[in-house]
């Protein structure tokens, strides 16, 4: 009895195991010369599920949705696409087939699917693939705002002549100024200088005639000399 109960609930839980997996398989590389494009996502499904979607996203984040189809098992699918693309998804059997047309160069990236069993429950959907990368051949489009870009910088050498002039000027200026200042305080310190050699020094000490008494003088003033005005 051991042996039969043991068979029974492993019988019993790993199909559980296996269901309501979801695997996507897609094509590595796409080149676009034509600019259209038809990626394919093949994928499997063993669960229960009746509705669906499938969508398409850009980036290696997967951070742009550029289209996706739902469906039911017994009703229409329906499609929507992203304003910046033009895509179109189609639903057929095990495989999601989305046509691109009037791709850029700009749009060249990988691409990522993924399948989504909405209702019933439980919700699942496929674990990340590997992508494609669409490579769209032909020239760059260059941006608004990077066209005007290349244009400011086209023209800011016109704009930055009268800047080196004015800073041309101001150092011509300044080197002037300089001058005048070293010139102005040479001729100050000469000043000075000859100030100093042009003073001479009188002794005003009171000096009293010689052969007097020496009332009214001071006993350090000396004897004035008479002689020396004698003709």
């Amino acid at each position: 009895l051991i042996p039969y109960f043991i068979k029974k609930c492993f019988s019993h839980f790993v199909p559980s195991l296996s269901e309501n997996k979801i695997l996507v398989a897609q094509h590595p590389l796409l080149t676009v010369e034509n600019k259209n494009a038809t990626l394919v996502c093949n994928y499997t499904y063993n669960g229960t599920g009746k509705e669906f979607r499938a969508s398409l996203h850009k980036g290696t984040d997967s951070a742009v949705e550029v289209c996706f189809i739902s469906w039911h098992s017994t009703n229409k699918s329906k499609s929507n696409s992203n304003k910046d693309f033009n895509c179109h998804g189609i639903h057929d059997k095990d495989k999601v087939i989305f046509n691109l047309w009037n791709m850029t160069v700009n749009q060249t990236d990988i691409y990522f699917c993924k399948i989504e069993a909405m209702y019933p429950p439980p919700y699942v959907y496929n674990e990340k693939s590997n992508g494609t990368v669409i490579h769209v051949k032909g020239k760059l489009e260059i941006s608004d705002g990077l066209r005007q870009f290349t244009s400011f910088q086209t023209q800011e050498p016109q704009s930055a002549i009268p800047l080196w002039i004015m800073v041309a000027m101001t150092g011509v200026l300044a080197l002037y100024s300089m001058l005048i200042t070293a010139v102005f305080i040479t001729y100050w310190q000469k000043s000075k200088k000859n100030m100093y050699h042009h003073s001479d020094y009188m002794n005003m000490t009171p000096r009293h005639p010689p052969h007097q008494k020496n009332k009214g003088y001071p006993s350090y003033a000396p004897t004035r000399d008479y002689t020396a005005y004698r003709s």
